[in-house]
Parts: structure tokens; C-alpha cells; sequence
């Protein structure tokens, strides 16, 4: 147990972590700063003048909706968390932003849900002392509740008309048969439905999650480490550590292919997608980052797939995989949209071959490190304001609360090697662990030929 400083103890904040990375992929110094009550500071000083980015990390997401009947809460907050407090309405909240020129918005995903704002820095003291207020005081009186849940409705729906999010929505549902990650962030309809009817449960929902312990504020810009900590502990420190903790079930091991048809229910052209069950993210362990390497050598606009099928042969017209870095188990899936019907199989059994291929195929080193470069370097490039640099952080922040996974996650990268390739191919793209999904229009003239 460490031992904290009588001065510790009085600011209410743990001894700071202080990192320079100045040879890392992610080069600037940042502090670390822990409340007693579990909440976690993450400040990143930047040479852009004026410009702060504050996004407050809840690693909260879809993945936490544990109980049948109650899927979409997580996304459904990121809605509520803008409907105000007694001492901030809407409209005043929203006022005190238009007037400090903040520029304010809201993400939901599996594993995470970001609030971000951007400002001047002079209004730093204004926009953390409301961000403390809704975090800790949110109160949303049950005929607004209803309002905002019929507008997620609203969103969904919206979403459904889609092809893609059908997609991966059905996909997941039928990939996976325990864990969270079988229903979208969305949520299922019929839960989405009945939300007007769950006021009890929101409040439930946000006791549960909405707590300290669970939540990181990321300041990047024009800041001082000193002011931002300071600000932190006068406006955060009083809120209560929770004690809940979600049972996320543990997806058994995949024993057979799985399949899926989805019959869209107007003219559009076909999707395939193939997935595979994939390893969580992981900044110690090889199986993650040698898979994000194969989906780029495989299914990039730079890859033989890619030239084949969309280039030279046109029977693609799009082509991309999705694997995110995500706390658990997931899916690498690689989608493509097919011109015509009648070649539905043909593009099914390529998608299969070429993750097949890494099985056995003696991957070329300079093309590996090509692909590696690319990768870290795009990264690099992207870091090229303090906002990026935060909406960056964000995604490792919700999953390891510190920017250092970035660095050792990078490294990993460097280190895989073309057997590292084959190896992770053979342990994760087994036939059993396969599932695929088709999307087609069956009827007029997009019918697919079997």
C-alpha cells in the first residue's frame, strides 16, 4: 500500500506519475494525476496556444449492459448527460458554453463513453466546474427522460435504414451467444422500445456506472499541469467511489462455423462480411497487434485482395475490416460490397482464402515493415493538434488509463515478425471460429443466384 504525504493528503491527490517520451510514438510529456475516490487525471501540456481539449473517459460502454431486457443504457446517457442539473439546466448549460466558444459533443461505444469539449483556456475553471455538476448531479425529470428515449428510437431507426449496421448487427448477434458484445451499442429494438418505460432502471444504471472509479479526465493543451490539478480536486473531489461491478460473461470457445442470411427489404447491392473470434486488446502480448498487421497486409487498398477484387476483376466496389481494440474477445471481420449478385460465393471464398492464406504463406519482412511504418507513422501524423492528440488517448485511456499502453502497444508492432503472422493466423482463423454473414435484396433483379 503506498504511503501518502501529509501534503498528499491534503490536496486529496496521489503522488503524479510524470512521463517523457520524447523517442516514443507518443511524444509528449504527460502527468498522471489519482484522487483518492478513484478518479484519475490525465494532463498533456502541447505547444498549440490558446486551445484546450478536454474529453472525461467513462469506461462504460455496451459491454456493461449485463442484464436481459436492458441493452442501449450506455448510449442512451450519452444522450441524458446533456439534459442538466438543478443548478445547470439545459438552456443555461448550454448558454455558458455558446458563451466560452466551447465546441462540445458526446461518443458511445462497446467499452467506452467520451465526453469531449474544446475551448479558450482562460474558460478551463468554467467547463470543468460543469462537467463536475452533470457527472455528479445529473437530473433528468421523467417526461424528459421519455422525450430523449423516444429520440434514441428516432437514432435507431435511422441506423437500421443502413445495410451496413444490419450487417454488424447480425453478425454479432450471432457470433457470439454469452457475452456482451453479442448486441450493439444501440441496444436491441425491443429493449430500446421499452426504454420509456425504464426510468427507474436509468437511475439505476447511472448510480452504477457514473462514479469515479470509472471515469478519466484528459486535458490536453495549453494548460499547466499545477492549474489543472488544482481545478480537478476543488470541483471533483467530493464525488462518492462506487462499489459495483458489472459480471460480463465470458464468451465460451466458437466449436463450429456460423452463418447468416439477412434479406434486406429494398433493392441494394449485397454484402459478405467474414469474421473471426479475435484476442482482446493487449499491450503485452503479441496476438492483437500481429492481427491488426494481417488485416493491413490482407484487405488495405494495398493488398492483392483489395487490387483484385475492386482494381482489376470489379466485382467489389468496397472493402474493409473492423477489429477494435476492445477490453475483451472480438470479432476481426472483413466486409466487402458486391456488384452483382451471382458472384456472392466467389467474393465469400476469396474473403475466406486470403485470411487462410497467412496460414501457411512466408510473409515478405520488407512489405511487414512497410505495413509497420505506415501504421506508426499515420499515427504519428495524426497527433497534430491537441484535440487529436486527446480524441487519440481517449480509446487506449478508456481501455488502460495511460497513455504509456500507446508506447508499448507500438512496440509490439516492431517486434512482430512473419512467423508471428503465421502463427496468430493458424491459432485464430480455424473454420470453427468463423462467421459470416450475407445481405441481399432476394427478390427483383438483385435475386442471388445460387
Amino acid at each position: 500500500m503506498r504511503t501518502l504525504t501529509l501534503a498528499a493528503l491534503i490536496l486529496g491527490i496521489v503522488a503524479p506519475l510524470t512521463i517523457t517520451a520524447a523517442t516514443k510514438i507518443f511524444p509528449y510529456k504527460y502527468f498522471i494525476d489519482d484522487l483518492p475516490n478513484g478518479l484519475r487525471t490525465v494532463t498533456v501540456p502541447t505547444d498549440y496556444p490558446n486551445i484546450v481539449a478536454l474529453f472525461i473517459v467513462v469506461s462504460t460502454g455496451s459491454r456493461n449492459e449485463v442484464e436481459p431486457g436492458k441493452s442501449g443504457y450506455a448510449h442512451l446517457f450519452e444522450h441524458l448527460m446533456f439534459r442538466g442539473t438543478d443548478k445547470y439546466p439545459t438552456a443555461k448549460y448550454g448558454q455558458i458554453m455558446k458563451n466560452a466558444g466551447a465546441d462540445t459533443n458526446a461518443y458511445t461505444s462497446d467499452d467506452r463513453t467520451v465526453y469531449h469539449t474544446v475551448f479558450s483556456k482562460e474558460n478551463l475553471d468554467t467547463v470543468l466546474m460543469l462537467e463536475a455538476d452533470r457527472f455528479q448531479n445529473l437530473k433528468v425529470p421523467q417526461d424528459l427522460f421519455k422525450t430523449e428515449t423516444r429520440a434514441v428510437l428516432g437514432e435507431y431507426n435511422k441506423n437500421a435504414s443502413n445495410p451496413i449496421t444490419k450487417l454488424f448487427e447480425v453478425m454479432r448477434d450471432t457470433a457470439f451467444d454469452t457475452h456482451t458484445y453479442k448486441h450493439t451499442t444501440m441496444g436491441y429494438l425491443r429493449d430500446v422500445e421499452n426504454m420509456p418505460n425504464m426510468y427507474d432502471y436509468s437511475l439505476e444504471f447511472f448510480k452504477r456506472y457514473y462514479r469515479p472509479e470509472y471515469t478519466t479526465i484528459v486535458v490536453v493543451g495549453d494548460v499547466k499541469r499545477e492549474n489543472v490539478t488544482a481545478l480537478v480536486n476543488k470541483y471533483w473531489a467530493a464525488w462518492q467511489h462506487g462499489s459495483y461491478v458489472a459480471q460480463v460473461p465470458v464468451e465460451p470457445e466458437q466449436a463450429a462455423e456460423r452463418k447468416a442470411d439477412v434479406d434486406w427489404p429494398s433493392p441494394t447491392l449485397p454484402w459478405v462480411a467474414v469474421g473471426y473470434k479475435g484476442p482482446a486488446y493487449s499491450d503485452e502480448q503479441k496476438d492483437k497487434p500481429a492481427l491488426d498487421l494481417i488485416g493491413n497486409l490482407g484487405f488495405s487498398q494495398n493488398s492483392d485482395l483489395y487490387q483484385r477484387l475492386v482494381i482489376k476483376e470489379q466485382k467489389v466496389d468496397a472493402l474493409f475490416t473492423s477489429f477494435d481494440d476492445q477490453r475483451d474477445p472480438s470479432l476481426l471481420i472483413a466486409a466487402a460490397r458486391v456488384k452483382d449478385p451471382k458472384d456472392i460465393d466467389y467474393v465469400k471464398s476469396e474473403l475466406i482464402k486470403a485470411f487462410d492464406l497467412y496460414k501457411t504463406a512466408n510473409i515478405d519482412k520488407a512489405k511487414l515493415d512497410e505495413v509497420k511504418a505506415n501504421l506508426k507513422y499515420g499515427f504519428a501524423l495524426s497527433l497534430d493538434n491537441s484535440e487529436a492528440i486527446a480524441a487519440n488517448l481517449a480509446q487506449y485511456i478508456a481501455l488502460r488509463r495511460t497513455p504509456e499502453t500507446i508506447n508499448k502497444v507500438y512496440d509490439l508492432y516492431a517486434a512482430i515478425t512473419p512467423q508471428d503472422i503465421q502463427d496468430m493466423a493458424r491459432k485464430y482463423f480455424p473454420e470453427k471460429h468463423r462467421t459470416t454473414v450475407i445481405l441481399a435484396h432476394k427478390g427483383g433483379q438483385n435475386a442471388r443466384q445460387e
